[in-house]
């Protein structure tokens, strides 16, 4: 499993301040996202997870010289999550400098619409939502009936859509609700955004089959520890 760093952008910066040596007291905090990234890209990270906060508000990309900034300080893949429900928008995100867009549910009801940023992104395209049936139960469908996880994903995968992004899955309950969906769609890469705030629900998700665990404000606060965890999601490396 890959433990990949998130970096929530609002307004141009982090919305999260980082100091990497709080424990100590030495060095400096920042809210510089392209900074943040460059640490843990040097530290091994070789994915780097963004939030356009403004974008998912603005329903369109709105970040997109932070995003620049970051990829022209870091040579490492760039996800980008927020705003990208359409072609354009996620046209834009990777002419900036993304190289996956991750988009939400609502577009599962929209087959054109997800046909189209199904082309725009080709296999580096995810569907993120949570999989908590409340949370499904919830969701404004254009449907007579709620659909499960499990159904979901099965027309998602059906759709050519390869990679899913799960929230909230770090207690126990949930990562073996994960695990059942995870050899549902064994083709299909599955990551985890959130949920996990110690090294034992990093240890949970990595023994479920998880391919990536997506991590923000858990890092960036120093409850877990990046090359730690790192160890523990892969001990081969």
């Amino acid at each position: 499993m890959r433990i990949v760093p998130s970096i929530d952008l609002d307004k141009g910066r982090s919305r999260i301040v980082f100091w990497p040596g709080a424990a100590t007291g030495v060095g400096a905090p920042t809210d510089q996202p392209a900074r943040i990234a460059r640490h843990f890209v040097d530290r091994g990270a070789t994915l780097i997870h963004l939030v356009d906060f403004d974008g998912a508000r603005a329903a369109a990309p709105v970040n997109i010289e932070s995003i620049g900034a970051v990829a022209s300080l870091v040579a490492t893949p760039l996800q980008v999550a927020g705003g990208l429900e359409s072609p354009e928008g996620i046209r834009i995100a990777f002419a900036a400098g993304a190289t996956r867009a991750v988009i939400s549910l609502a577009l599962i009801d929209e087959p054109e619409k997800l046909a189209a940023c199904i082309a725009a992104a080709g296999d580096w395209l995810a569907v993120g939502f949570d999989p908590r049936p409340e949370r499904i139960a919830s969701f404004n469908w254009k449907r007579s009936s709620t659909p499960t996880a499990e159904a979901l994903i099965d027309e998602l995968a059906g759709a050519g859509v390869s990679r899913i992004v799960l929230s909230h899955g770090g207690n126990a309950s949930e990562s073996a609700a994960f695990a059942s969906l995870a050899a549902r769609q064994p083709t299909m890469e599955l990551s985890v955004a959130g949920g996990v705030s110690d090294l034992d629900g990093v240890r949970r998700l990595r023994d479920v089959g998880v391919a990536s665990l997506i991590l923000g404000e858990a890092l960036l606060s120093g409850a877990i520890d990046f090359e730690e965890a790192s160890r523990i999601a892969d001990p081969a490396q």
